[in-house]
């Protein structure tokens, strides 16, 4: 595989936690909580948190270090209005819808940073973690419904299988540093992306790899606040879309596995991401 060099170093994620609120930092974004307000209704007009955290901005090429986001909070709702509803990265100011397609519903938000020469971290993208809430019931449901959401959160059986997992989940990233170009974020995702399907598949991936790199061509631009959606449908078919225009397909579940492992693995991007999602998915098995 090819190997990019990069003149400054890049810390290795750390584990998450549920989005803190900005009226409450304290306070956590929790689904369970969502699916309480859900059930009183709409009548409220929801109280929209904001969450805090910090950041930077990133340089030519993106090979990021981790940092802790929030989300804002979902207020009064019901599922039907819960697309209209949106979740802010706190310190970009990046909004998520609530839910995108028909029930994929944001579990988790986080912010790829990257260290230059060891002394500035720089904001490269904010990302969302979607996932189908009924696909993630089933899971739960098949092996361990016995299990208290604390034991969930901590199970590594139960993170692998969630990585594995032939459920539809989309990671949504938006651009945060202006001057990242397309050949940034190949380069970028050859490293990362190229590193983990050699830790799940071993050497031989290169032709795998090179499938969904080249999905990201020069001519597309992704200026500040762009969106680029990575989608698993079923069948571990990953879909790429550039600013909500789908850009190609490559079936693999050790792509698919390899791409969600950067994000909710156990050396994601951002840790308290990563943590957030997976006390959300815990919640929603205690609601199951």
């Amino acid at each position: 595989m090819v190997s990019f060099r990069f003149p400054f170093s890049f810390s290795q994620p750390s584990l998450p936690k549920p989005p803190r609120s900005t009226s409450s930092s304290s306070s956590r974004f929790s689904v369970s909580a969502v699916a309480v307000t859900l059930t009183v209704g709409a009548a409220a007009a929801g109280a929209a948190v904001a969450a805090s955290r910090n950041t930077g901005n990133p340089i030519l090429d993106w090979i990021f270090s981790s940092h802790r986001t929030s989300l804002l909070p979902w207020g009064s709702m019901t599922l039907a209005d819960a697309s209209s509803e949106s979740v802010a990265e706190p310190k970009t100011g990046f909004s998520f819808p609530a839910t995108i397609g028909d029930s994929r519903r944001l579990l988790g938000v986080g912010l790829r940073k990257k260290s230059v020469l060891g002394l500035k971290n720089i904001d490269v993208y904010a990302f969302g973690i979607y996932a189908d809430c009924d696909d993630v019931k089933k899971l739960v449901g098949e092996k361990y419904s016995s299990l208290a959401a604390s034991e969930l959160r901590g199970n590594k059986a139960f993170i692998d299988q969630l990585t594995e997992a032939d459920i539809k989940m989309t990671i949504r990233l938006q651009i945060v540093y202006g001057k990242l170009n397309i050949r940034s974020v190949r380069n970028a995702f050859q490293e990362s992306v190229g590193n983990r399907l050699k830790k799940f598949g071993g050497l031989d991936n290169d032709e795998l790899l090179q499938s969904f790199t080249s999905l990201f061509k020069d001519e597309y631009k992704i200026p500040r606040s762009s969106i680029i959606d990575l989608t698993q449908e079923p069948g571990h078919v990953l879909s790429v879309a550039i600013e909500g225009n789908h850009v190609g397909s490559v079936k693999s579940k050790l792509l698919c596995r390899s791409i969600f492992d950067l994000y909710i693995g156990e050396d994601p991007f951002d840790k308290n991401a990563r943590e957030d999602f997976l006390d959300n998915v815990a919640s929603l098995a205690v609601h199951k």
